[in-house]
C-alpha cells in the first residue's frame, strides 16, 4: 500500500506554530485557550475571512452506526460569521428533530469506496465480503488507506476521541491535505487544509450538534485579535 495515502501523526501547520501541538491543547496546559484561539485563528479565521472556507457538516451516524452509506454530509461556502450563523438556522429544526436533515447520503465514503473496490477488482485483486466492509481492511487496495483514514476522522467527530488533538496527512484528489481535529470541552472538529503553502480552500468538518459551540469559539477568538 502506498504510504503517501495517508500518514497519522504527521507534521503541519501547527508544528511551526506550536513546538509541540499534541500537548499545546490539553487540559492540564497553561494557556491552552489562548493556543486554541491562536490556532483556530490560523486554520479557521483567515481562510474565512478570505473567502476560502467551506463548512461540512456530517450527519447520519447514530447509537453506534457507521455504515458509510448512512452518513450524510452538507457542504457551504461561508465567507462571515455571519454566514455560519445562518447555516446554523438552517439546522435547527433538525437538531430539534421537527425536520429531516438537510444533505447528500453516501457521497463522502460508501461512492468513493464502490469505486475504490470496482477499480481494485478491475487490476485482478479480489476482495471478499469481510474487507469490503470492514474499514481497517480497505487499506489493501489502492485509494483505501486514504479512506479508512477519513472514515476515522468522521467517527471520531461523530462518537468523540480522548486526545484534545489529532493531525494527520493524506492524498485526495483535489492534492495533499492536512486534517487536524480538536476534541475539546468547548467543541469538537475538524479542519482539512491543503499542505502548507498550497493554494485551496479549507473544510471545517463538523456535527450539526457542535455548530454552535463552535461559533462561539471562533467569535472568541476574533475577539481575542482584536
Amino acid at each position: 500500500m502506498p504510504y503517501y495515502e495517508a500518514k497519522e501523526h504527521a507534521p503541519g501547520q501547527l508544528h511551526e506554530i506550536f513546538v509541540d501541538p499534541y500537548s499545546a491543547f490539553d487540559n492540564t496546559t497553561t494557556e491552552r485557550l489562548l493556543h486554541l484561539m491562536v490556532a483556530m485563528e490560523a486554520l479557521i479565521g483567515r481562510p474565512l475571512a478570505e473567502g476560502q472556507l467551506c463548512l461540512r457538516i456530517i450527519h447520519g451516524w447514530e447509537n453506534g452506526g457507521c455504515d458509510p452509506e448512512a452518513l450524510w454530509h452538507s457542504d457551504h461556502n461561508v465567507g462571515s460569521l455571519d454566514d455560519m450563523r445562518s447555516v446554523e438556522l438552517r439546522f435547527l429544526p433538525a437538531l430539534d428533530r421537527q425536520a429531516p436533515w438537510p444533505g447528500e447520503a453516501g457521497e463522502l465514503l460508501a461512492r468513493p469506496l464502490e469505486d475504490a473496490i470496482r477499480d481494485a477488482e478491475a487490476e485482478g485483486l479480489t476482495l471478499d465480503e469481510g474487507t469490503r466492509q470492514t474499514p481497517s481492511r480497505w487499506p489493501a487496495f489502492r485509494h483505501g488507506l486514504r479512506l479508512y483514514t477519513l472514515f476515522k476522522v468522521y467517527h471520531r467527530l461523530t462518537y468523540g476521541e480522548d486526545d484534545p488533538y489529532r493531525a494527520c496527512r493524506l492524498h485526495s484528489p483535489l492534492g495533499e491535505q492536512e486534517v487536524h481535529e480538536f476534541h475539546l470541552e468547548e467543541g469538537e472538529f475538524a479542519v482539512m487544509t491543503p499542505v502548507h503553502g498550497a493554494s485551496g480552500d479549507h473544510l471545517l468538518i463538523l456535527h450539526p450538534s457542535q455548530l454552535a459551540p463552535v461559533l462561539s469559539l471562533l467569535e472568541g477568538s476574533q475577539t481575542a485579535d482584536r
